[in-house]
């Protein structure tokens, strides 16, 4: 995973070895990870709300939507857990599950009976709102939290984002473009909650890289045309003011923009359109706009080996981000055997080696936000080919 020779880099190391061999054997805004079939009811599991998954000695709360909203994903999301329990090696775990019903109230009831019944730790819950809530309760009585949503914005010391974040996938394809000697910029973002967020990050990245921006045009969302027609000047014709095109939305937002694009003249030979993981999509592959087109999410390898030990377990597909419940549980068996009372403590979870998951090598940042690593990929001819593999191995913090 990563280099380094201190005791504590080494024990990252371990840790993360430990972790891939388990591997082995939001939901908030818009799905920023491979996207697999429509959601349906999964198989049902062998644990509902107020029941319990293993028989160990160290207690772990999982908290999901079981009933009322997202309750497809948050059953999936249970089965994902009682998957991971399995597959570890004798991981002295007792998960209580409870069911928060997708709403605050539920998650702060169901928080509370956790720390009562003595949860040392909290996996989930799955919204914003939902996160919030639990961790209002967990955090005082001294429970970190490890938790789904992908709204950075409830991210905090104790309280850990295991979830396909918008900001690793805006860094990852920055580099990747800027490497590549594209060193100017142009913007179209959908005028969304999503689009501030990734419009924050990319500044960023574009001026660590030392690159510039040229242009960035906002949208309402399925209206690109009046934005399109503004960067048209900076983006077309022979010499083009930049070399790269950051356009951030979803399939049905590339549609309109991308015959908007092909209407003003624009050439992808020319200026390189570079987007994040919500590009991963049959959809995209196809646009004329987006041929040669960028785009960063995590490696589908992992994803396809846990769904089809998923599929042989339960007898349904799992949703996409059921692969982050088994994480969540696996590193907790892992934790549990190599760091006995420092567990879960802060500085554990946020060891800087980072740890190795179903969708490659994660880590959570002490603000308690997390990174990833990510793959690149290009889109020709309605497939996608992999131009950058994801890293084994995380780089320094913040770079």
């Amino acid at each position: 995973m990563c280099g380094g020779t201190s005791r504590r880099a080494r024990g990252g190391l371990a840790l993360a070895a430990v972790l891939a061999l388990g591997a082995c054997g939001g939901v908030d805004s818009p799905m920023v990870a491979t996207r697999t079939a429509p959601v349906d009811a999964p198989a049902a599991g062998p644990a509902g709300d107020g029941t319990t998954l293993g028989a160990g000695s160290v207690k772990v709360a999982l908290i999901l939507p079981l009933t009322g909203p997202g309750a497809a994903v948050g059953a999936a999301m249970r089965n994902a857990a009682d998957l991971a329990l399995q597959e570890s090696q004798n991981p002295d775990l007792k998960i209580l599950v409870k069911d928060d019903r997708g709403t605050p109230d539920g998650a702060r009831e169901a928080a509370a009976a956790s720390v009562a019944e003595g949860a040392e730790l909290i996996i989930g819950p799955l919204f914003a709102a939902t996160v919030q809530s639990a961790a209002a309760t967990a955090r005082p009585a001294g429970k970190p939290v490890i938790a789904f949503s992908t709204d950075a914005s409830v991210a905090a010391r104790g309280v850990y984002l295991l979830s396909f974040l918008p900001q690793p996938e805006v860094d990852r394809v920055i580099d990747e473009t800027t490497a590549a000697g594209r060193r100017s910029f142009a913007a179209l973002i959908p005028d969304s909650t999503y689009g501030n967020v990734v419009e924050a990050q990319f500044r960023e990245a574009v001026a660590r890289r030392g690159a510039r921006v040229v242009a960035i045009e906002r949208y309402p969302a399925g209206n690109p045309a009046a934005a399109v027609g503004r960067v048209a000047p900076l983006i077309t014709g022979a010499a083009p003011q930049a070399d790269a095109l950051f356009l951030p939305d979803t399939p049905e937002g590339l549609g309109a923009a991308g015959a908007a694009l092909t209407r003003a003249g624009f050439s992808p030979a020319r200026v390189k359109p570079v987007g994040t993981a919500v590009w991963n999509d049959p959809r995209v592959f196809s646009m004329p706009a987006f041929q040669g087109g960028w785009f960063a999410a995590t490696d589908p390898a992992g994803f396809a080996g846990f769904s089809q030990r998923y599929r042989a377990r339960f007898g349904g597909e799992p949703v996409r981000v059921a692969t982050l419940a088994y994480d969540a549980v696996s590193l907790a068996a892992a934790l549990n055997r190599q760091y006995g009372s420092q567990r879960f403590a802060d500085t554990t979870l946020t060891n800087p080696s980072g740890f190795a998951g179903i969708d490659g090598t994660f880590r959570f940042r002490p603000e308690g936000t997390s990174d990833r690593t990510l793959a690149v990929f290009e889109i020709r001819g309605g497939t996608t080919t992999v131009v950058s593999p994801a890293p084994r191995a995380l780089g320094p913090s913040g770079t």
